[in-house]
């Protein structure tokens, strides 16, 4: 399954993305898909990135509940 969305990217990176999805000779979705999978595994390792997201999801769950009463 898959989700369709729009991103915005400045020009210079567009065609920088272009340019290594035509050398990799392979589609500029791949070469954005590839990328973010990277980025989200890299912050995954990240001690700081994690406890900060757990965190936030704490302060999100306190107010879920609190909202719910």
């Amino acid at each position: 399954m898959t989700k369709q969305t729009t991103v915005r990217l400045p020009e210079e990176l567009a065609d920088q993305a272009e340019a290594v999805a035509r050398v990799k000779g392979t589609s500029l979705n791949a070469v954005i898909v590839e990328s973010l999978a990277a980025e989200i595994e890299r912050v995954r390792s990240d001690a700081d990135f994690t406890s900060r997201a757990r965190k936030l999801l704490e302060r999100d769950k306190e107010l879920i509940n609190r909202l719910a009463e």
